[in-house]
């Protein structure tokens, strides 16, 4: 099944945002920062991430709809495995 390239726009912009915050994080590290400051930065990439993952599954899932209403066969075994790979 292929994605909508449309649908990935913002979800392409949410990871390259978190690839920032990512390059961030590396410069506090290496700037000895407080622990504080980079384990907020890293909460919050992770969960940029995270919604990343969820935004795909979720354009996977009305993709497979879609599909379904025009006949094709559902994989729901397939999208319950990556759904729960985030989990």
């Amino acid at each position: 099944m292929q994605l909508d390239p449309d649908a990935m726009v913002p979800v392409v912009k949410r990871l390259k945002r978190a690839q920032g915050q990512i390059g961030g994080i590396i410069r506090m590290l290496e700037e000895g920062r407080d622990c504080t400051e980079v384990v907020t930065q890293l909460a919050a990439v992770s969960k940029a991430i995270d919604r990343a993952g969820f935004a795909v599954i979720a354009g996977g899932l009305r993709q497979c709809l879609l599909e379904e209403t025009e006949g094709s066969q559902v994989d729901t075994a397939t999208l319950e495995k990556l759904f729960l790979s985030l989990a």
